[in-house]
């Protein structure tokens, strides 16, 4: 089951986050560019940004979720580890059993909440 929208999870490392939806949506781009930089980009966040929950991201766990190579010719690069992955597929296997678990929930309480407006007719 896909995560409602509407559902944040966040997996709390005593403080603070340790991973949540923006941090997940992060270590994907990364899978799939190779790239902090094209991953921040890709998610219109500063590189500067990117780097720092890299960092918050390896600090959290056991093991590297990010391993990244600066510089060089080639402008460095990063890779998500086997261990970052499996850690990426936990987390969204668990936003998707958030979602079932409440399921019926939301539909009973979405029905309580304001459509939009329909913008026809205005002007």
């Amino acid at each position: 089951m896909a995560r409602y929208p509407g559902l944040t999870l966040r997996v709390m490392s005593r403080d603070f986050p340790a991973m949540g939806p923006g941090k997940a949506e992060l270590v994907a781009h990364i899978e799939r560019t190779g790239s902090i930089s094209a991953a921040a980009r890709a998610m219109g966040m500063s590189y500067r940004r990117a780097w720092q929950l890299v960092e918050a991201l390896n600090a959290s766990f056991t093991e590297i979720v990010v391993l990244t190579a600066v510089g060089g010719r080639r402008g460095g690069g990063a890779v998500v580890t086997a261990f970052g992955k499996r850690l990426l597929a936990q987390y969204h296997a668990m936003e998707g059993k958030a979602t079932a678990a409440i399921a019926s929930d939301l539909k009973r309480f979405s029905k309580h909440l304001r459509q939009p407006r329909s913008r026809r007719g205005s002007g």
